[in-house]
C-alpha cells in the first residue's frame, strides 16, 4: 500500500517544481543510498559529484514516471544507477591516457597506463556486479507473472524456425503501444490478438508464452547490462 501511494503521489507532482524539490528534500537519504549502492562507498551532498548526478536522476524519474514503469523507487533506483555509470564512462573516456605505440615513453604516462588498466578490470568487476543486481530485480518482477528462470531454462527456443518465430512474435507486440500497454497493465500475453494478426497457431503461442514476457520485459525496462544476453530472432 506504501508503495502505491508514493506511485500516485509522484504521478500527482511530476509538472509541478515546486512540489517536486519538496519531494526531492524529503527523499535525500534514499538517494545517497541508492548512490552508495552503486559506488559502494560512502557520499557526502556538496562533496561528491555523484550525488549530484543522482538528484538530477531522481528528477528525470519522477518527470518520467508512469504507472506502467512499476514501482516509482525501483525506477528511479535504476534511472539513478544508469546515469552514474554513463556518468564513469564519460569520466573513463576523458582520463584514459595509452600510448598510441602501445607501449609508455616515460615513468609518468606508465603510471597513467597502470591506472587506465586498473579502471578497465574496476569497470568489468562493477558491470558484472550491476548485471547481478538486474538479474535480482528481474527474478522479482517475472515472480508476478508467475516465471521463474528455471520455467526459461526449459521452454527457450532451441531450433532457429522457432526462435524466428518468438522473435516475430516480440518484434509484433514491441510496435503495438496499445497491446504494450494492455501486457504491463493486466500482467497477460493476448494471445488471440497476436494469433489474428501474425496468423500463428495459438498453441505455439501458447508454448511461448512464458519466454515471450520475459523477452519483452527485458525489452522494455531497465535492464541495460543483460539486454545484450537476450537471444531473440525476426525475419
Amino acid at each position: 500500500m506504501y508503495s502505491v501511494t508514493i506511485n500516485r503521489r509522484v504521478e500527482l507532482i511530476k509538472n509541478d517544481d515546486a512540489k517536486i524539490n519538496d519531494f526531492v528534500e524529503e527523499y535525500k537519504p534514499f538517494i545517497a543510498a541508492c548512490t552508495q549502492k552503486v559506488v559502494g562507498r560512502y557520499v557526502a551532498y556538496g562533496q561528491d559529484d555523484e550525488l549530484s548526478i543522482a538528484l538530477m536522476a531522481f528528477v528525470e524519474a519522477i518527470r518520467s514516471y508512469n504507472a506502467s514503469k512499476g514501482n516509482f523507487l525501483s525506477f528511479s533506483q535504476n534511472v539513478i544507477k544508469r546515469r552514474i555509470i554513463d556518468y564513469y564512462r564519460k569520466e573513463k573516456k576523458h582520463n584514459t591516457v595509452v600510448n598510441i605505440n602501445g607501449y609508455p615513453e616515460n615513468e609518468e604516462e606508465e603510471t597513467d597506463l597502470s591506472i587506465a588498466m586498473s579502471m578497465e578490470k574496476y569497470s568489468d568487476e562493477e558491470i558484472s556486479e550491476y548485471r547481478r543486481l538486474e538479474l535480482q530485480q528481474l527474478k522479482k518482477e517475472l515472480e508476478e507473472w508467475d516465471i521463474s528462470f528455471f520455467d526459461l531454462v526449459n521452454i527457450s527456443p532451441k531450433h532457429k524456425k522457432t526462435k524466428k518465430i518468438y522473435g516475430n512474435i516480440v518484434k509484433f507486440l514491441l510496435s503495438r503501444p496499445d497491446i504494450m500497454e494492455k501486457i504491463k497493465q493486466k500482467k497477460y500475453l493476448p494471445i488471440a490478438e497476436i494469433e489474428h494478426n501474425l496468423k500463428i497457431p495459438r498453441k505455439t503461442i501458447e508454448r511461448a508464452r512464458k519466454y515471450i514476457i520475459t523477452v519483452v520485459i527485458i525489452l522494455t525496462g531497465d535492464y541495460e547490462f543483460i539486454r545484450d544476453y537476450v537471444n531473440w530472432e525476426v525475419e
